[in-house]
């Protein structure tokens, strides 16, 4: 792989270092993270354009173990664990001069740990290596979404692009109706794959080894800690502590939900036998090679080779050109989806295009 696009995969770092100026700059450079995320990305995007470009597959399994891309992601996971500090203290101290400072100041800050910090969590959250688990459930819980670990690669990834996929978004179906059946139902089924998974094993679900258990409890002391520090520091109980970790959490696991919206609208699996369906396909997600934004969405655009091979690390995610492909990146898709009749108006033909070409009957 080239120079360029190593150092590509840095380029998520550009980020927090806009949260971390517009905070310090103060008043409306509150926004920088968001203007770039949702103004001067696209833009760029469109600028430089697609990359259909794969590693070569006698150089893939090389590439796939060099530690400098493993590297990235773990001085992520360690530096978002510290941000998230950093923010409550910011809150804490009580800088911030008016609601549209502190409006700018945590969506940016949601666009870091929720449009990067999970994006990271996800990738990590694959892996076979304990390490790299363990920086995934610690990324999820500065977002309140350690449930994500379980429900995403015991539910999702078995049931993608069926109508029991809470995460597999339906034709016609705008991303509000989405986002609330995606989280209470994801959520809820997390529970149910856990506590079958002790079941198995004989154990109680009422045990301490319930990882949903824990994963409920572990950003509630968290916050908690962080709260207490920041009051006692300051002499009086400091609620917007956690009233901000909590707001930026939700918005952060919203920027989450978009993604899966856009990545699976409409995509259906055929049902070979009742209840059985075929195997994942790089048909069955919508793709997006855009060279930018997956820099900085550490080729998560590369959707389809990511669900057909669940387990491939993100520098070398392929490109296939019979994917359904996104008419731009996710920047973009998700400021579309956010409005149903735009979003419908651009992506229903070419659904149907893809089901006339895979023979999936519409429901």
């Amino acid at each position: 792989m080239s120079v360029f696009k190593k150092l590509g995969f840095f380029s998520a770092f550009i980020f927090p270092a806009l949260v971390i100026t517009g905070y310090y700059l103060g008043g409306w450079w509150n926004y920088m993270a968001v203007a770039h995320a949702f103004i001067i990305l696209p833009i760029i995007d469109q600028l430089f354009g697609i990359d259909t470009t794969n590693v070569p597959k006698d150089k893939a399994p090389l590439i796939s173990n060099e530690l400098y891309y493993r590297f990235i992601t773990y001085i992520w996971a360690i530096f978002q664990f510290g941000f998230v500090i950093w923010g409550c203290y910011a809150i804490a101290s009580g800088t911030f001069t008016s609601w549209s400072e502190l409006i700018g100041f945590t969506l940016g800050f949601a666009v870091v740990t929720g449009g990067i910090g999970i994006t990271v969590a996800h990738e990590l959250g694959h892996k076979k290596d304990e390490l790299e688990r363990f920086y995934s459930k610690l990324l999820l819980m500065t977002v309140c979404y350690m449930h994500f670990y379980i429900e995403h690669n015991r539910g999702h990834h078995v049931q993608v692009a069926t109508q029991a996929d809470p995460a597999t978004s339906r034709k016609n179906e705008n991303f509000y109706a989405f986002w609330v059946r995606s989280v209470f139902m994801g959520y809820k089924h997390s529970w149910h794959l856990e506590n079958e998974r002790l079941r198995r094993k004989g154990k109680s679900a009422f045990s301490l080894g319930n990882d949903m258990i824990w994963f409920n409890l572990l950003p509630i002391l968290f916050v908690a800690a962080l709260t207490a520090i920041f009051s006692m520091i300051a002499g009086t109980i400091l609620w917007s502590v956690a009233i901000f970790f909590f707001t930026q959490s939700i918005l952060a696991f919203t920027l989450l939900e978009l993604v899966n919206y856009v990545e699976h609208y409409g995509i259906q699996r055929k049902e070979i036998s009742p209840g059985r369906f075929e195997r994942v396909t790089p048909i069955h997600s919508w793709n997006s090679s855009h060279v930018v934004s997956n820099f900085f969405l550490f080729q998560l655009q590369r959707h389809s080779d990511h669900h057909a091979n669940a387990i491939k690390r993100y520098q070398v995610l392929d490109h296939y050109d019979e994917s359904p492909q996104l008419p731009a990146g996710y920047s973009t898709m998700i400021l579309i989806a956010l409005v149903p009749p735009l979003w419908f108006s651009m992506m229903n033909s070419r659904l149907e295009q893809w089901h006339g070409e895979n023979e999936v009957v519409l429901g």
